[in-house]
């Protein structure tokens, strides 16, 4: 039996170093920058420590930059 995730519903996950945990089953997350849409077959920014996710590198970066 395989479980198919609910349609248009955000997963809640939690971010680890390297991976991340579904807490809560969705297809995808928001980026917490853009506010854009990130399948999680695509999700490849997040941070473990803010427990946030980002649509790519440069809302990955500019983040990071807001923290310094």
């Amino acid at each position: 039996m395989t479980l198919t995730p609910p349609v248009g519903q955000p997963a809640t996950l939690h971010f680890g170093d390297g991976e991340f945990v579904v807490l809560r089953p969705g297809d995808h997350v928001v980026c917490a920058v853009s506010g854009r849409r990130i399948p999680l077959t695509a999700l490849r920014y997040w941070s473990a420590e803010r427990q946030e996710a980002y649509a790519g590198p440069s809302e990955f970066l500019s983040r990071a930059s807001d923290a310094a």
